[in-house]
C-alpha cells in the first residue's frame, strides 16, 4: 500500500516514432540534469534498450508522491510532455515499483 510519504519508484517505457529515435534520446537526456537536482528527486537515470533502439527506459526515485508531482509540474519536465506526441510512437507505460528487498 503507497503513502504520500513513501518513496515512488517507477519506470517510464518510451518507445521512440521511427525516424525520431535521436531527436528521443536527444529530449530525455535533456531532462536529467534538472530533474537531478530538483529537491525531491532521489535518482532518474536512462536507459535505451540494446537490441531495440529508440526504446528507452527511465529510472526514477522520488522522495514521495509530492516530489513526483513537482518533477511533472516543472517547466523542464511540461517542455517535454509538450513536444514528446511528436518523438512518442505510443503514450510513455509507467511501471510503478515497491521495493522488496535491501
Amino acid at each position: 500500500m503507497s503513502t504520500s510519504t513513501q518513496q515512488v519508484v517507477l519506470i517510464a517505457v518510451l518507445k521512440a516514432k521511427a525516424g525520431k529515435e535521436s531527436a528521443l534520446k536527444d529530449a530525455l537526456s535533456a531532462l536529467v540534469p534538472p530533474t537531478r537536482t530538483e529537491p525531491g528527486n532521489i535518482e532518474y537515470v536512462l536507459f535505451e534498450k540494446r537490441d531495440e533502439p529508440g526504446t528507452f527506459y527511465m529510472r526514477e526515485c522520488f522522495k514521495d508522491q509530492a516530489a513526483l508531482n513537482a518533477h511533472v509540474a516543472a517547466p523542464h519536465y511540461q517542455q517535454f510532455a509538450a513536444a514528446s506526441s511528436e518523438l512518442l510512437a505510443e503514450p510513455p507505460q509507467l511501471v510503478f515499483l515497491d521495493q522488496v528487498s535491501d
